[in-house]
């Protein structure tokens, strides 16, 4: 802690408080600086000091303090104006504003107290000199808090048509309040309009974007721009997150996540916020979250979650169903206050009002990781459709079953797996509930024994392994029921359930009866082709996995036989597909299989082929649900044969034949394989929709730590290439937990701590970016190949150095070095050296240590170009080493800067020199060189023209001249060289002539 012994040390301890954390803490060291600067006996570091603390106090939850140090600010004013300097006359005039805004949030404060201090706000700035389009604004604050419409119209107009002078807020702050009126009365793209300067970054302060970015979220889903509301969530967000007096736009981020079907996350925010729900400093604020969290406990008591715990003031435990009546009540509470304060109802109305938003959006994905203790919504009824002779089941097309009577039941399910309708094993499953109530209540015998049979038939499908039991069951009671037909063809499931279970050859034996049997009986009119081509596609489906179970070492005779066996299917179902759509179902799948078994065999371009010709007769039969399995498989047979074209193609049909019967494993897995596919494309917007997608429906299919952080962490890469590292940031850090090295691989950890680091060092914070890229360079360090950990390495330097720990940025780079040279880099061994000797420039003061490592980058780096063992390397090392032997001379010229008239002239003339060699250096290199040769002139044109050379000088300012003297106008870089050696001319001809003129009259 620094000690108080003079103003100096005073203004250093208080610059180092307003770094730290908003907060009481903050706020207590500022009350203990004003203790120090009392005993100083200066007028001037009392005053700096009140300053300091008012301005602590109002960016935090303790903004009902600043009354008391305004108070006696404005009466050391008063009494002695002289004492305050320029700077603290005009932040003693600035406050002011802070005091009209902190005591119109404050309910104890009266009405006619706060328009008494308007005038004398106003009176004060007349009297000051000053504009006042800073009193109007503070009118229209009033007006607008207490439902004044048309006197906060006429304020409003005042305040816009008012001069902007140093009294008027910043730009930023302006447009936010503008904007907020608009989006007020309904107007949300004018307000969205206003706020697009500071949106776009081209106006900011300490609260802005973050207040403007809150303030959008409600109007952006009001207008459905989604994806900015969403993105506007994430980085707005992040910039809340740790500003403590931010409670109001934090409360905004919290109903975004309740109007947008992401309840879940706004109890995350509440759980990072406990304190909010008590903090009395800031009564307005307070309002706010509470009529927030009242919102988000009415929204999950609705979603029938009212029996939840979630967050809530400290003391207790609570539910949904219990913290909403007391979030209500406290607000009411709040509000009514303000109401009597004001004499009006409008506070509450606004209250009551933002408490019943219904939502905007139904789901919106934002692409982060909902953690696992938050209560949410039940996903969407997951429904995949499987195979057609294991019955087909998909998204309900009907009712859900159950109000019908058995009957009625029977009748529909028969209905759907007969045409393969989804929905079908549902249906089937109400039947046996029904029936088994019936029994329960003494109705025996309520199903056939055919009834039966079809019970156990499907109940064993929709089982799949370990259905040998019922599928037995089943063909015994078709025995009993009188047909043989589908007594085999039950018979022949069962024996495909073996080799589901990994025991082929026993499967094998099982269905080589039934299969024996089922021609007999077809050949004598014993049973029908359905039948038949159920037993004869389960045999073909047993040779096919026997051939998977084979591997790399079957014998091409048991591809043979399999081939066989699937074209058996084709040639039976031949001339029947369009009386029976199973039958037609069993072609498609007979043509896939052939697909499948000659990928076995690597012929690939066949296999998407057939895999093609599958999808088309599963559409053409009018069950493109089941096309979307083979569509996938062309997908990965195409990228294969390098068609991603072909591969996008057939993704989208995939997702457009799923449809709603897509269960969300699925549906994830096919907009992951999009977003790989479009990323690879370039067209990375596509791809960010994509793995964002493929995130939320794996959340609902409850993968959200497996396959869901894998689409996080493409989203994240994605989202990081588009520049929005906010968004990236929030995106990576939430998944940071769920990427693991026994899941996804130690490369994918890297990865993702290697693109937030990326992310946090885009965002300036460096500390965070250094750990991240030391955290993924510590597991690098174990890889046989050591160019990423040597790459991680010399990143985490270049973020240590940013955040100002030169010492250890100083031992990183030196590790990054030996990394560099351990992996033969040379290039990233010069720079690691550079970085170095600036280091001991910049943070130690060590030129002589500074000139020695760029002596040996020079040296590494002119060695390995004279080595280079092709014209490529010899290149790029030659460019590299024009670019250190600049480097060393501006490290010289920095040098010179700070010793005695001789070091200095002799190390501009080494620098003069350094920067000779760097143009014979880029020389041989042709025109890619050119604009570092020029600047390389120009930077020793300057130097002669310093050494007292004018001659030398303009040579080099005019070679620059020549060299771009038929550049295209367009050249944007030609234009600038040439402007500034011509600038270089005029100067050292104007010096000259100056000279010359004082000789002559001396």
């Amino acid at each position: 802690m620094t000690s108080i012994t003079d103003l100096d040390s005073l203004r250093r301890a208080m610059g180092e408080n307003s770094e730290q954390p908003e907060g009481p803490a903050r706020n207590a060291r500022a009350e203990h600086l004003l203790l120090e600067a009392e005993k100083l006996g200066i007028p001037l570091a009392v005053i700096e000091a009140l300053g300091h603390q008012l301005k602590v106090y109002n960016y935090s939850s303790e903004k009902g303090k600043m009354f008391v140090p305004f108070a006696r600010l404005l009466r050391l004013w008063d009494e002695r104006p002289e004492d305050f300097d320029a700077d603290e006359t005009h932040a003693l005039h600035w406050v002011f504003k802070w005091m009209s805004a902190g005591m119109l949030d404050q309910p104890h404060i009266p009405l006619a107290s706060i328009e008494k201090w308007l005038g004398e706000m106003e009176r004060r700035y007349r009297l000051a000199g000053h504009s006042e389009r800073a009193v109007r604004s503070a009118e229209f604050s009033v007006a607008a808090h207490v439902g004044d419409m048309p006197r906060a119209e006429r304020a409003y107009a005042a305040w816009l048509a008012a001069d902007r002078d140093t009294m008027a807020d910043c730009h930023a702050c302006e447009l936010h309040g503008q904007g907020w009126w608009q989006a007020h009365n309904g107007r949300d793209a004018e307000a969205l309009e206003l706020w697009r300067p500071v949106l776009e970054g081209g106006f900011t302060c300490a609260h802005e974007p973050h207040t403007v970015l809150a303030s959008s979220l409600v109007p952006l889903l009001r207008l459905g721009r989604v994806d900015e509301a969403r993105a506007h969530h994430l980085r707005g967000f992040r910039l809340v997150r740790p500003m403590e007096s931010m409670r109001g736009a934090y409360a905004d981020h919290v109903e975004f996540c309740a109007l947008s079907g992401n309840e879940a996350r706004a109890l995350e925010l509440l759980v990072e916020r406990p304190a909010y729900f008590t903090d009395e400093g800031h009564p307005r604020s307070k309002l706010d979250f509470l009529s927030v969290v009242t919102l988000v406990m009415d929204r999950l008591t609705g979603l029938g979650l009212g029996g939840s715990r979630v967050p809530g003031p400290a003391g207790r435990t609570w539910t949904a169903a219990e913290l909403a009546p007391h979030a209500r009540d406290r607000a009411l509470a709040l509000a009514a206050r303000f109401d009597e304060r004001n004499g009006t109802e409008y506070v509450g109305e606004r209250a009551r009002a933002r408490m019943a938003r219904r939502p905007l959006v139904d789901r919106l994905p934002l692409g982060v990781r909902p953690s696992g203790t938050s209560p949410a919504r039940s996903p969407e009824p997951p429904v995949r459709p499987v195979a057609p002779g294991a019955g087909a089941s998909a998204a309900p097309d009907t009712e859900p079953f159950g109000g019908s009577g058995l009957p009625a039941l029977l009748v529909e399910a028969r209905r759907l797996s007969d045409t393969l309708r989804p929905h079908a094993a549902e249906a089937w499953a109400a039947v046996a509930r029904a029936a088994r109530e019936a029994e329960a209540a003494g109705n025996d015998d309520v199903l056939e024994v055919r009834d039966r049979a079809e019970v156990a038939d499907h109940e064993a499908m929709a089982l799949g392994p370990g259905a040998t039991g019922l599928f037995e069951r089943a063909a015994e009671l078709y025995a009993e029921a009188g047909d043989p037909g589908e007594a085999l063809a039950a018979r022949a499931r069962a024996a495909y359930v073996h080799a589901l279970e990994g025991r082929v050859d026993e499967a094998l034996a099982a269905v080589a009866g039934p299969h024996e049997e089922i021609l007999a009986l077809y050949a004598a009119g014993g049973t029908g082709p359905r039948q038949t081509a159920s037993v004869l596609m389960a045999r073909a489906r047993i040779l096919t996995r026997r051939v998977h179970a084979a591997g790399e070492n079957r014998e091409d005779a048991v591809l043979e036989e399999a081939v066989t066996a699937v074209r058996a299917v084709l040639a039976f179902v031949e001339g029947h597909t369009g009386e029976d759509v199973r039958l037609a179902a069993r072609a498609a799948e007979a043509q896939a299989m052939l697909g499948e078994l000659a990928g076995h065999s690597g012929d690939v371009e066949s296999a998407a082929e057939l895999s093609a010709r599958a999808a088309e007769a599963f559409v053409a039969a009018g069950l493109p649900w089941f096309a979307v399995e083979y569509e996938a498989r062309l997908a990965q047979l195409a990228h294969h044969l390098g068609d991603v074209d072909g591969a996008e193609r057939a993704l989208r049909t995939a997702l457009e034949h799923g449809g709603p019967y897509l269960e969300p494993v699925g549906r994830a897995q096919l907009h992951l394989q999009l977003a790989e596919v479009t990323g690879g494309l370039g067209r990375v917007a596509q791809a960010a929709d994509h793995a964002l997608e493929a995130a939320h429906w794996a959340d609902e299919a409850g993968e959200g730590a497996t396959l869901g952080a894998w689409a996080r962490h493409q989203l994240g890469g994605f989202l990081l290439r588009r520049g929005r590292w906010a968004e990236a940031a929030e995106v990576l850090e939430s998944v940071l937990p769920d990427v693991t090295a026994g899941t996804h691989g130690d490369g994918a950890v890297v990865q993702t701590l290697w693109w937030l680091g990326d992310c946090l060092g885009e965002l300036g914070e460096h500390r965070a970016a250094a750990e991240r890229r030391l955290q993924a360079a510590e597991i690098a360090r174990h890889w046989p190949e050591q160019q990423d950990h040597a790459t991680l390495a010399h990143l985490a330097a270049a973020s240590l150095e940013q955040a100002g720990l030169s010492g250890d940025a100083e031992r990183a780079f030196a590790r990054a070095g030996e990394l560099w040279r351990t992996v033969g880099d040379v290039p990233g061994l010069v720079r690691s050296l550079r970085a170095r000797a600036w280091l001991l420039l910049r943070a130690q003061a060590d030129p002589d240590g500074a000139r020695a490592l760029m002596a040996d980058a020079v040296e590494e780096c002119g060695a390995a170009a004279a080595a280079a063992p092709d014209d490529e390397i010899r290149v790029r090392l030659t460019a590299e080493l024009g670019h250190t032997h600049l480097q060393f001379a501006d490290l010289l010229v920095r040098v010179a800067g700070g010793g005695t008239a001789d070091d200095g002239r002799s190390l501009l003339e080494e620098a003069v020199a350094a920067l000779d060699r760097a143009i014979a250096t880029f020389a041989p290199l042709g025109p890619d060189t050119l604009e570092d040769r020029s600047r390389a002139e120009l930077a020793a044109a300057r130097l002669e023209a310093d050494l007292g050379r004018p001659a030398a000088a303009t040579a080099r300012a005019r070679a620059v001249l020549t060299a771009h003297g038929n550049a295209p106008e367009q050249d944007g870089t030609a234009r600038a060289l040439r402007a500034q050696a011509e600038h270089l001319v005029h100067t050292v001809a104007g010096k000259q002539a100056e000279d010359e003129r004082g000789t002559a009259e001396s």
